[in-house]
């Protein structure tokens, strides 16, 4: 039995696979199937880039894979880093990181949680959906500062804030920390800084499920209270600190469907017409945001690919990699809007994505918004040139600059002090002054300004 330790490993996170990992995808499905003995970060690790075996795992139906961390044989025996970047991420001790019933209870707390906002017709499906409408425009309104025709960089200044301020919303007050919150959770995903943009986070998620245990709202925290009461302030902070982790990949996804909307004249038409969520649909199938799932280990020694992954070993599923596979692939008709229902963007099994409805809903919203309100949008880069994310889990576009031509039903509307502002706490009001209390418009003009 060849061991994962004993292999010759590829590194994963190159150059090359930064710039397209399709090719690297596809050079490591030619050599060794299903599954690739890789190197992450220094740590090796099974990459699983088959569709039927990531689906598999992912549905665990015999309970044989586990999120816990203490389950990885060499982190157990110290032989991960202390300092190893993404150690800090797969140690939270939160839902995203449990087995079992522990898992359960707190899954039900999510869907609990988040069930107002996605409920069609809901009253509270309703006002989140006009303030979605609202960051849009504001958001639109400081990248247009500057006139009816510009530069403006989509994805710092449009795409990745508007998850945060839909995020503000569902916590249910205006984060006044917004900048360094926002600047803390992509630095929890990336790797660098992580365990300090964790204990950040932490801290301020940890005073805000204070405040909501002592003074209920028509929010997110109080509505997981309601549905778990033993909830303690403490797991609760655990929990919503996986909102980090919902930001990333809807904003990520945004940005990814927003590149292929000005870029492919088929999409483009296809989202003029009405079909934007087959728009959404089709680019998480094509270009998934979430490209790799954090760490799963065996339980016990399964046969995987042409290869056995002994008890304790990781195990990380691409879910690109998967979407790519011939098997699955093959049966899809690439020269069609429409697209197969069977994709993992969203997960499977236990670890399903609770907010799949939202994630989606947010991103057709931004992307006809943004359209509707531009009657041009061009790329100021080739696509070769983009600069992406060098992150192990998220294929996430850095910026994307674009000269653009407002159209003229927008032009001229005073939105830029209109708001860029989460809506107020239910039961409360701005001030009566119409002024933003967040620092997240002087943060937005700095990007538009280039300072």
């Amino acid at each position: 039995m060849e061991g994962l330790i004993s292999l010759p490993l590829e590194s994963l996170l190159t150059r090359d696979y930064e710039a397209d990992p399709a090719l690297v995808h596809e050079r490591l499905r030619a050599r060794y199937g299903p599954v690739a003995p890789v190197d992450v970060l220094g740590v090796p690790v099974w990459f699983v880039l088959g569709y039927d075996e990531v689906l598999h795992i992912m549905q665990n139906a015999r309970d044989v894979w586990s999120k816990r961390v203490d389950h990885w044989r060499a982190y157990a025996e110290g032989r991960v880093p202390a300092d190893w970047p993404l150690l800090a991420l797969l140690r939270a001790d939160n839902s995203g990181f449990h087995d079992g019933e522990r898992h359960r209870g707190l899954r039900g707390a999510w869907i609990a949680g988040l069930r107002p906002f996605q409920e069609p017709g809901s009253e509270q499906a309703q006002r989140l959906e006009r303030a979605m409408v609202r960051y849009c425009d504001d958001l639109v309104g400081v990248m247009a500062e500057a006139g009816p025709t510009g530069r403006a960089d989509l994805a710092t200044q449009y795409g990745r804030p508007f998850p945060l301020l839909v995020a503000n919303h569902l916590l249910g007050l205006t984060i006044e920390r917004g900048e360094d919150m926002v600047e803390d959770q992509w630095r929890l995903l990336d790797g660098p800084d992580s365990a300090g943009a964790y204990q950040r986070l932490n801290a301020a998620l940890l005073e805000l499920a204070t405040a909501k245990r002592q003074r209920r709202g028509d929010d997110l925290p109080s509505y997981m209270i309601e549905a778990k009461p033993d909830l303690t302030d403490e797991e609760l902070a655990r929990e919503l600190m996986m909102l980090s982790g919902f930001l990333d990949f809807t904003g990520s996804l945004i940005c990814n469907v927003i590149l292929e909307a000005i870029t492919n004249p088929r999409l483009r038409e296809s989202v003029s017409v009405g079909a934007i969520e087959e728009v959404v649909n089709r680019v998480a199938l094509a270009n998934p945001a979430l490209a790799n799932l954090t760490f799963r280990y065996a339980r016990t020694d399964v046969k995987l690919g042409r290869f056995t992954i002994a008890a304790g070993d990781p195990v990380m599923l691409s879910i690109a990699g998967a979407h790519a596979d011939p098997r699955f692939a093959g049966a899809l008709a690439r020269d069609s809007v429409r697209s197969t229902r069977a994709h993992l963007a969203w997960g499977a099994g236990p670890h399903r994505c609770p907010s799949q409805r939202l994630a989606a809903q947010m991103s057709a919203i931004a992307v006809r918004r943004l359209l509707d309100r531009f009657s041009a949008l061009k790329p100021a880069l080739p696509a070769d040139q983009l600069p992406w994310r060098p992150s192990p889990f998220v294929r996430a576009l850095r910026s994307l600059p674009v000269h653009y031509e407002l159209s003229r039903s927008f032009a001229g509307t005073p939105r830029a002090e209109s708001a860029v502002e989460p809506s107020p706490p239910v039961g409360g009001e701005d001030g009566g002054d119409g002024r933003p209390r967040s620092g997240l418009v002087a943060f937005l003009r700095r990007l538009r300004r280039g300072q």
